[in-house]
């Protein structure tokens, strides 16, 4: 459980929630409840954190906030002082929009970063004590239903209040017995099931957790850096719509991979040309 002190609009007008007030350390304190000048376009919850003079230091507003009692009060960006975290709902309650907001009080009241996707992030501390934060990130879309959507994970650290991309440090770890999800990929991806794939063709739903296990292990071979292996993946798709798959691969991680999308619509455009 994230904590009792929320608020939810719950599709109603305007929100039965109670307002609920608790005081944190050096005098702050939160107020979280319903906004009192909602329009019901997604503003219904508000959530503030007040300083020791009453004046408003952070605030966020969507159809549903929750103060993350579980995390609040955690060490995020290594200064040896505690962080306020709420999740708040900007997607109007279609389960799209939810994100982490973590604030920190110190030198003075700021926002560290947000994380998006709460149901799909993890917390952890390293041996040394340092937040570390698995976030489940989605691939390509449009090759299986969503229930099977291919995934990876990316590991991020905090370093100079911003988050930084530190999967390839956390590889070792997510390639072996220890993730549920590497030994998933052995199963869905033993070579018989490969085989079925690339002699039927057929990367429709009878096949869709073939299908999955190969994008996302492919995916996490992108995140891990490791390039060659993520192509090498690739190939095992059938031959007949691979090159159209290499390209939606390529738009899906073009932002933070643009060298590697670049490989793969080279090979695309190599291929189409012969």
């Amino acid at each position: 459980m994230l904590g009792k002190v929320s608020c939810h609009a719950a599709g109603l007008p305007k929100p039965e929630d109670q307002p609920y007030t608790k005081k944190l350390w050096d005098g702050y304190e939160i107020s979280l409840g319903p906004a009192h000048n909602s329009q019901g376009g997604g503003d219904e919850c508000t959530a503030a954190i007040y300083n020791g003079a009453g004046r408003v230091v952070f605030r966020t507003t969507g159809f549903n906030v929750i103060f993350d009692e579980n995390h609040t009060g955690q060490d995020f960006d290594s200064d040896g002082k505690p962080e306020v975290v709420f999740i708040t709902d900007t997607g109007g309650g279609n389960h799209c929009c939810w994100a982490y907001n973590v604030i920190s009080l110190s030198p003075k009241p700021h926002k560290l970063f947000d994380i998006d996707a709460p149901g799909a992030v993890q917390f952890e501390k390293d041996s040394q004590g340092k937040m570390v934060i698995w976030h489940r990130t989605a691939g390509p879309y449009g090759f299986t239903s969503m229930a099977r959507a291919p995934f990876a994970e990316k590991v991020f650290r905090v370093r100079e209040a911003k988050l930084v991309d530190a999967t390839p440090e956390f590889c070792s770890r997510i390639f072996s017995d220890r993730n549920e999800d590497f030994r998933g990929w052995n199963i869905d991806l033993a070579p018989e099931n490969i085989k079925v794939l690339q002699s039927t063709g057929n990367t429709g739903v009878e096949n869709e957790e073939i299908v999955s296990a190969l994008l996302s292990r492919a995916l996490q071979h992108v995140f891990c850096r490791q390039f060659d292996a993520a192509v090498s993946d690739l190939n095992f798709w059938p031959e007949a719509n691979r090159t159209k798959m290499k390209a939606d691969f390529a738009e899906s991680i073009k932002q933070d991979y643009p060298e590697f999308a670049a490989r793969l619509l080279d090979t695309t455009s190599r291929t189409l040309s012969r």
